[in-house]
Formats: structure tokens, sequence, C-alpha cells
């Protein structure tokens, strides 16, 4: 019988996903995690970016971040997400456009904070178009 650990992707919104997988993969801020049953207990911030939760048969579920926390417990691995969504959820053409307001306001910046908030919203934008090419990647296999 495969292991498995409980995964909950949380959002300040909703629970995106609660399940049982054998793999969590996803990008902290020194780089990409692979978690598995039985990892030893860690926190660790979470970078803009793609979650993918393998489930005990095999399927891939992916996931969208803005960032985060991610917590690994013996029983149980919890994303909390300021937002977080279903990487088939996500919408091309508002991630797109987001992306260019992004680039619009860096090239047109006044001050710091303005840039700060521009620079954000492209990671954002960026990091949505990424997971759903990365969708897209793993459908046509």
């Amino acid at each position: 019988m495969t292991q498995t650990i409980r995964v909950d992707i949380v959002s300040a919104e909703a629970e995106i996903f609660s399940g049982d997988a054998t793999m969590v993969v996803a990008t902290g801020e020194l780089g990409e995690l692979g978690i598995t049953p039985r990892h030893a207990p860690l926190i660790t911030r979470l970078k803009p970016g793609h979650v993918d939760v393998v489930l005990a048969g095999g399927e891939r579920q992916q996931f969208w971040v803005s960032g985060g926390i991610l917590e690994v417990q013996p029983q149980v691995i919890t994303v909390l997400a300021d937002t977080a969504a279903r990487a088939a959820d996500l919408d091309e053409v508002s991630a797109q456009r987001a992306k260019k307001e992004a680039e619009d306001a860096l090239a047109n910046r006044t001050d710091a904070m303005e840039i700060a908030e521009a620079q954000a919203k492209l990671v954002q934008a960026m990091t949505q178009l990424q997971a759903l090419e990365r969708l897209r990647k793993n459908l046509r296999h």
C-alpha cells in the first residue's frame, strides 16, 4: 500500500484542497521542495508560484499560490496562502492583462511604494502564467 499524508491548501478566502497525497512539490524561498510522507517537520515561506500535489493513484493536481507558508507536521502538510487557486481555474487573459498593467506601471513609476506594488503584481501575474504553462505541459503528456 502506498504511504500518503494529508494535505491542506488554504487561502484567506477558502479551503482550496484537502486530501491525501504521496508527494507535494512547492517553491520555497531557497528553491524547489519535494515533501513526501515521513518528511522531517518543517516551516518555510513559499514564493509565488506552483504547488503540485501527487495523489495516491499518480494523478497530479496543480495549484497556484501568491506566496505564503508551508508547514510539514508528521500527519499533515499545510499550505497557507493569501491567495490560492487551482491552476485550471486561472484566467490567462486576466493574468496577461495584469502583467501588462504592472509593466506599464513600472515604466511610468513615480515613487518607491508604487514601484514595489507594481513589482509584486508583475510577479503574481508571471507566476500565474507559468502555472498555466505547467498545466498545459502536463495535459499534453
